[in-house]
């Protein structure tokens, strides 16, 4: 009885010294934010393809609409001229079903919105393919964890840069993997992926019936080296260790107002896709 009055006294004396405090939390000007990812999956036309802009918005808004209508958005082959205009859907995104997807071309895009044009420029890169896909256990850094694993030849006598997504079906997000042949040019190329038990983003290893989804992008050196700050801020967050988050910028430019940039990036890619279900 003593021991229960001494915790409910300090109880409402902890309780009375509570006070709100409101942190004023710098925010910047919204910026338009472009996710224009033209990916020729391989055995299929690449014809339609869809781009999305919406305003950046602050860390701790409640809007959750801040999908962009009303730009004017184009691609442009460099090497033939030719223009393709995609169609604003009024939802943020803006489609086309006539794209022209050729290897080795040089494309840009444009964004005209609110008196403001926006311009990136991707050269279409080529993917090689999966050419086998596995499951196994004592490869990954968890013996006791099953893996996917994925292999494919890397061509001899040019540089290559991969993107590589994991993508369990039910997750919320995938895995990237950022790859560059610098020392396997032109040999067989082996990764693997493994899960790991994550209470806090409710991860939980492979298992029997899980449908995993990979994907191996062909991608320029630009778009590698952004991937890679990219992934490696990502995946190092939380962690003591790690250095200061810095601010990666995509390759969408604003020619005349160079300080009003977009986020975002432009890539035009060829992608070979493979589903794997463990056994």
């Amino acid at each position: 009885m003593y021991r229960s009055l001494i915790f409910i006294a300090l109880s409402l004396i902890f309780s009375s010294c509570e006070d709100v405090i409101d942190v004023d939390v710098n925010t910047a000007e919204p910026r338009l934010v472009i996710e224009a990812s033209l990916d020729w999956e391989k055995g299929t036309t690449g014809s339609e393809q869809t781009i999305k802009l919406s305003m950046s918005s602050p860390y701790f808004s409640t809007d959750t609409d801040t999908s962009v209508t009303g730009a004017l958005v184009t691609v442009t082959n460099m090497n033939n001229n030719t223009i393709f205009s995609f169609t604003d859907e009024n939802n943020g995104t803006y489609s086309i079903n006539n794209f022209e997807p050729i290897i080795g071309d040089t494309y840009q895009l444009t964004v005209v919105y609110n008196g403001e044009t926006y311009q990136a420029t991707e050269t279409l890169i080529a993917s090689t393919s999966i050419k086998e896909i596995n499951e196994s256990i004592e490869g990954g850094f968890d013996d006791e964890l099953p893996e996917v694993n994925i292999y494919f030849d890397d061509p001899i006598d040019e540089e290559n840069y991969y993107l590589i997504s994991f993508y369990e079906i039910g997750d919320m997000f995938p895995f990237f993997a950022d790859v560059s042949d610098e020392f396997v040019n032109g040999n067989e190329v082996y990764y693997f992926f493994e899960k790991e038990e994550d209470e806090d983003t409710n991860m939980s290893p492979f298992e029997a019936g899980d449908t995993v989804e990979v994907k191996l992008y062909g991608i320029s050196e630009q778009y590698y080296s952004f991937m890679r700050l990219l992934i490696e801020q990502y995946y190092n967050s939380g962690n003591p260790f790690a250095s200061n988050a810095a601010l990666i910028k995509g390759n969408c430019i604003n020619p005349t107002n160079p300080e009003n940039y977009a986020f975002g990036y432009f890539r035009v890619t060829e992608v070979d896709v493979v589903s794997y279900t463990f056994e």
